[in-house]
Order: structure tokens, then C-alpha cells, then sequence
């Protein structure tokens, strides 16, 4: 994959996860108009930049990860739970005296 590439996708990312956007996201419908804008735009752009024989590669290795029936994901997805339910409970004892 061309480092311009992997450059643009972490700008893209970087935008989605930052709290400073162009318009502010108090300002009723436009703050959150640009992150609808924007972001897909990012996205087309980047998948644009990825060379199609990376992304076919990519595409049959998500496909055959798929279906292998790997359960990665929930487990993945159990740990964030996990972390959530116990950051939550420190939060609760720490206010709760």
C-alpha cells in the first residue's frame, strides 16, 4: 500500500476521532453536516488510493475470514464491554461515597 495512502487514511481517522472539526458541533444541523460530508469523502478517497490488486487481496482475506467462522470479534468486543462495565463501576463507587 503507498505510504500516501496510509497517510490519508490516518488523517481521515484522525478527523473522525478529534474533537475540533471545521464547524463546531454545537451549532445546530451544519456541526454535524461536515462529519456527514466529510468523512465518506475520506473514506472514497482512500479506497481510491489503495491499488485494486491490495484491496482484492484484502477483500478475500476479510471473505475467507468470514467464512472460516472466526469469533474473533465478539471476544474482541467482549473485552471493550468488559472495560466499559468496570470503568463505569470505579466510576460509580468513586462518586457513590
Amino acid at each position: 500500500m503507498p505510504w500516501y495512502a496510509k497517510v490519508f487514511a490516518l488523517c481521515v481517522v484522525a478527523y473522525a476521532l478529534s474533537p475540533i472539526d471545521f464547524i463546531p458541533d454545537f451549532i445546530p444541523i451544519l456541526g454535524y453536516l461536515d462529519d456527514l460530508i466529510l468523512l465518506p469523502i475520506g473514506i472514497a478517497l482512500t479506497i481510491k488510493m489503495i491499488p485494486a490488486l491490495v484491496l482484492a487481496e484484502c477483500r478475500a482475506k476479510a471473505q475467507a475470514h468470514v467464512a472460516a467462522g472466526s469469533h474473533l470479534g465478539w471476544a474482541g468486543a467482549g473485552v471493550i464491554i468488559a472495560i466499559w462495565l468496570a470503568a463505569g463501576a470505579v466510576l460509580f463507587f468513586y462518586f457513590a461515597q
